[in-house]
């Protein structure tokens, strides 16, 4: 009787605790969501500034000093991601260890440091396609851009201003580049420089051309207006025409990412047709280098189809 007594006071005490974490965990999310509202609403207004709070301050301090820092930093910086070096460097090495521990526990002893290798790649091809991606953002930007600058000059207003107006009026990311270099030439900087390092962030040929055009404007004056009206309608045709090619090429574009996909599905499936088998093919040295070849094959392929299929407008 006392038993039953135990089991049943356990088992309720259990459930009310399910219940109050459950409860719990919904009114957390709720008070988050209507914070992150809030924030929202009066950064808005200009009342609170949107600044979330940063982790590992000490680790991010210590890995900006270094080399390594500094370039993931730039990398950052480029991609326009709201993360510090140290919380990116955190969260690849908590990638890098579960792919590491992935690897030994599902496959073989062997693939765990692969698997890891693969990790570092994955974070560095993350970050390649996050500045694609805002780059190519940036481009369809381009044309609305140029017409700005083009509307502003023409009243008059000077190259300065006009760049100020069309920051507060794009959206991200064109505004918010063009909001570093009205700071920058805020704080005294040359067109020349600060066009320059906007050009570096961001690099394409519409942007070069632009930047081209302002500055040798901003040198020896000129029709700008002229110019940049110009601009805008061959900004306008590259833009449709790098949608028609990106659309053309979107079967390829799959095929170099499924290329890589199915090595890895191969192993999985050889693995568990007979287990164990990837634990003595790779206890050998050459059952070992053959895997890395193979690796080295599919990567190869990948980069190949990769850059078979890119093409240059």
């Amino acid at each position: 009787m006392e038993l039953s007594t135990l089991v049943a006071l356990t088992t309720g005490t259990t459930l009310l605790a399910c219940v109050l974490a459950v409860v719990g965990l919904h009114l957390y999310a709720l008070g988050r969501a209507q914070r992150a509202a809030l924030v929202d609403r009066l950064s808005q207004t200009g009342h609170v500034p949107a600044v979330r709070g940063r982790r590992f301050h000490t680790l991010d301090r210590r890995l900006r000093r270094t080399r390594l820092g500094r370039g993931l930093e730039r990398r950052l910086a480029a991609t326009g991601l709201d993360v510090t070096p140290g919380e990116f460097f955190v969260c690849m090495l908590a990638t890098v260890a579960a792919l590491w521990l992935l690897g030994h526990a599902a496959l073989a002893p062997f693939f765990g440091p692969l698997a890891g290798l693969l990790g570092i790649g994955a974070a560095v091809q993350f970050l390649n396609w996050q500045r694609q991606k805002r780059i190519e953002r940036f481009i369809n930007q381009l044309p609305e851009l140029a017409r700005i600058l083009a509307n502003a000059t023409q009243a008059g207003l000077a190259l300065r201003t006009a760049i100020s107006m069309a920051a507060e009026e794009l959206e991200a990311p064109a505004g918010e580049e063009l909001n570093k270099v009205a700071d920058q030439l805020a704080l005294g900087a040359s067109m020349d420089d600060a066009l320059g390092e906007l050009a570096e962030r961001l690099p394409s040929r519409e942007l070069v051309v632009l930047v081209t055009t302002l500055v040798l404007a901003n040198r020896a004056g000129g029709q700008l207006v002229g110019a940049l009206r110009n601009l805008t309608e061959t900004l306008e045709e590259r833009k449709e025409t790098r949608r028609e090619i990106r659309t053309q090429l979107s079967q390829v574009t799959m095929t170099s990412y499924a290329v890589p996909v199915l090595g890895v599905g191969a192993l999985f499936l050889m693995n568990g047709v007979k287990a164990g088998a990837l634990e003595r093919m790779t206890g050998s040295p050459l059952g070992q280098a053959a895997v890395i070849v193979a690796f080295a094959l599919y990567a190869v392929g990948f980069i190949l189809i990769r850059r078979l299929s890119r093409i240059d407008v």
